[in-house]
């Protein structure tokens, strides 16, 4: 992001902190545990992690934090937390110090600038890290009127993304629960009827974002790019 000249310099530590909170392993669960393993290349989001460590502490994350992972920067590795869960000491937490600004913050996080600015003070060979007070000294933009009117769409966004891969979940689960059925005759879809689907909202056209809630529009604010789940829940998307 390119600051402008009646712009006031600012920078990361500005709008966020990194999260220091601690529990036990033994208070961890696998489905809300983030790893670096875990969290995908090419800021894709996170998959379940197939195991988490049998002793020592872990950090803790709550919905509308920005979770990095701090190893081999170069790999993008970003999610954007919609439950409470913990992760890897070697994952970075980043809250936004205003409920408001939490994606904000994830776009900011989410452009290719910043992780080429992470990797560029990175330490290390063999697996590089991030250093965490460069990384807090990244430039950003004051926060204008443009920037609040940002974060609010944003946020409307992220409500609708999220519904969207909740319910994708959903209909995955009864997919895999009713397949095996049909394949085997246990169930006679022959004389079932389809009910007329209902009329989509203005929100959305063939189950995408209209033109006038795309995630173009929104970007053409920031350099940033498309970002997952918002809404927040007990359960992980």
């Amino acid at each position: 992001m390119e600051l402008s000249k009646n712009q006031k310099n600012r920078s990361l530590n500005d709008i966020c902190e990194f999260v220091s909170d601690k529990t036990a392993i033994e208070n961890a669960v696998l489905e809300t545990y983030v790893s670096t393993e875990s969290l995908i290349v090419d800021k894709r989001g996170r998959q379940t992690a197939s195991k988490f460590p049998t002793s020592g502490k872990v950090t803790v994350y709550h919905p509308g934090d920005t979770l990095i992972s701090n190893i081999r920067p170069y790999f993008k590795k970003i999610w954007f937390a919609d439950c409470m869960g913990t992760c890897s000491n070697d994952v970075l937490v980043f809250r936004a110090k205003s409920d408001d600004m939490a994606s904000l913050l994830y776009f900011t996080l989410y452009s290719d600038a910043f992780f080429e600015y992470m990797v560029a003070g990175s330490k290390g060979t063999k697996m590089p890290r991030g250093d965490k007070n460069q990384i807090m000294s990244y430039r950003i933009p004051a926060i204008d009127d443009v920037v609040k009117v940002f974060s609010s769409e944003a946020s409307k966004v992220l409500n609708l993304i999220s519904t969207n891969r909740r319910e994708i979940a959903t209909l995955e689960q009864l997919r895999d629960a009713l397949l095996p059925k049909l394949m085997s005759g246990e169930i006679d879809a022959s004389k079932v009827e389809l009910p007329t689907p209902p009329e989509q909202a203005k929100t959305s056209t063939n189950g995408r974002l209209s033109k006038t809630a795309s995630m173009d529009n929104l970007l053409s604010l920031f350099t940033v790019a498309p970002i997952v789940s918002y809404t927040y829940s007990n359960k992980c998307s």
